[in-house]
């Protein structure tokens, strides 16, 4: 525990007491010596707190003596007799109560030392109300959703996987040359089994690497004859259902294109629009770049073109 809290200084560990009231009391009991002007009250159900809401309740504090952090009731409410519908309750007028919650310090301590109801508070918005003092209520967060189930773990948001995916091809006299699925004039072309599409050979690769499904070899090797020739689109559509079938859509691409020539620049729109239709995605989460060796190596000789690419899969 002391490792895990290192760094925390000055830090006061305050045993709890037999009921949530019980065990804030004490906290604020602790803070005695200090006297702050503020306090929260935080449940570690909810781990995951913006500093926007932290922010939103000290502003809140200026005019109030508490405030708590809620939500608007989207479902349909009803009071419940048992295991039937007893009457409507009026959503317009119900709030998703969440922590932290604040206090001014003196007002919050004097409310729990004079509280007199229940053995446990709900919460410490609560305690304060009994004794007379004003709740502001001010915009909380969904991120502030409270772990209460073991179905809650690991569905926190959106899950994120990240692929690489490089490619080579040789350039070479009599072939067409394809980059991101568009055709360029060029007075060489690339070869390879299929359209030899470099730039969307690296995509297939990256979007295969963040969906955990191989390599484009595997899915798509060039032993087999119905390849020759094919068109690598089909090779990104192939590589984005295999993701979808885990439940993952692709948030975004990020390609680069390293050749002396042709030149990338004018042709870089329609590779951008066109990759985007493949994935599925807006123009905006696709970026295509150009660079050269600086006529070093394979590329710098113009003996073939590189691609390489980043993919990320998005899971909500």
């Amino acid at each position: 525990m002391q490792e895990m809290l290192s760094g925390l200084d000055p830090l006061v560990l305050v045993p709890g007491g037999a009921t949530r009231q019980e065990s804030v009391r004490a906290g604020l009991e602790a803070l005695k010596g200090a006297a702050p002007d503020h306090v929260l009250v935080h449940d570690a159900a909810r781990p995951d707190c913006p500093v926007e809401v932290v922010e939103r309740l000290t502003c809140a504090l200026a005019v109030s003596p508490a405030a708590v952090p809620v939500l608007p009731v989207v479902d349909s409410m009803v009071i419940a007799a048992g295991d039937l519908m007893e009457a409507k309750a009026e959503r317009e007028i119900l709030r998703r109560v969440q922590t932290p919650q604040a206090f001014r310090y003196a007002d919050i301590l004097a409310a729990h030392r004079a509280w007199k109801g229940e053995a446990n508070a709900g919460d410490d918005a609560q305690v304060a109300q009994a004794a007379g003092l004003t709740v502001a209520l001010v915009d909380g967060d969904e991120r502030l959703r409270k772990l209460t189930f073991s179905s809650d773990f690991g569905q926190g948001g959106a899950m994120i996987r990240t692929g690489t995916g490089y490619d080579v091809h040789r350039l070479a006299a009599g072939e067409e040359l394809w980059l991101c699925g568009i055709r360029i004039e060029h007075d060489r072309g690339l070869a390879g089994h299929s359209d030899a599409d470099v730039a969307l050979h690296a995509v297939v690769d990256a979007i295969l690497g963040a969906a955990g499904e191989g390599d484009i070899g595997q899915h798509f090797p060039p032993s087999d004859p119905q390849w020759r020739g094919a068109a690598s689109s089909r090779f990104v559509e192939h590589a984005v259902s295999l993701a979808a079938a885990k439940g993952y859509n692709v948030g975004n691409v990020d390609l680069t294109i390293i050749c002396e020539a042709p030149k990338i620049g004018k042709h870089r729109n329609a590779m951008r629009e066109t990759l985007a239709l493949l994935l599925g995605v807006e123009p905006d989460c696709v970026n295509v770049k150009a660079t050269t060796t600086e006529k070093l190596g394979f590329t710098g000789r113009g003996e073939g073109i590189a691609a390489q690419a980043v993919a990320t899969l998005v899971k909500f």
